[in-house]
């Protein structure tokens, strides 16, 4: 966070959108912008506290052209499901951000970082469909409900897709592609397009 607000100078001026996210991270920087949150209905017990949500699809944003400074995703582009709905998302928040910030993790990380559970998402499908309804370090770790673990594995099986650096920078032709590295391997990838101070 602390290089997001870097990279764009937040103020408090600036018009942040939000895709999928919570209050939580924003606590975390000095100024807090003129935030936006957009994110599916099941997220509300999340979004309680927050000054302002809007339930929405971020494949179909309801805000007109350039409405935001910068629209910010933090690890939801490979939760949206195959590569037509990957290039709507991407679509969307270049539609209505001036610039953005777009992370999502590593194809070509070891440890497949939704499921704590290394070289799974290598494996093809039909293995993926065998192995992570029985095992995965996630589940043996993280004390959820038995529907909510069932409902988290089903849609990793059926609609995240990751990506890796080429894959994002073809979604995003016009952004600078970070890499955070972990122990020098790169964990997760950011397209990131600054935006002008004047308004448009």
């Amino acid at each position: 966070m602390r290089r997001f607000a870097r990279e764009f100078a937040i103020t408090a001026q600036t018009r942040v959108l939000d895709i999928g996210g919570t209050p939580d991270c924003w606590r975390l920087l000095p100024a807090m912008p003129r935030l936006t949150l957009l994110n599916t209905p099941r997220a509300k017990d999340e979004l309680a506290g927050a000054a302002g949500w809007v339930a929405g699809d971020g494949r179909r944003l309801p805000f007109r052209d350039a409405a935001f400074d910068v629209v910010f995703s933090n690890s939801v582009i490979e939760h949206v499901g195959g590569p037509d709905s990957q290039r709507s998302f991407a679509r969307e928040v270049a539609r209505v951000g001036r610039g953005y910030w777009v992370q999502t993790p590593n194809r070509w990380f070891p440890v497949e970082q939704h499921l704590l559970t290394p070289f799974v998402h290598w494996l093809p499908r039909s293995w993926q469909r065998a192995i992570v309804p029985r095992f995965t370090v996630w589940s043996a770790v993280v004390r959820v409900t038995p529907d909510r673990r069932r409902f988290y594995l089903a849609h990793y099986l059926a609609d995240v897709r990751l990506l890796g650096p080429r894959d994002l920078r073809a979604l995003f032709p016009g952004a600078r592609i970070i890499r955070e590295r972990l122990c020098g391997v790169t964990k997760s990838l950011i397209a990131v397009k600054p935006f002008s101070v004047g308004r448009p």
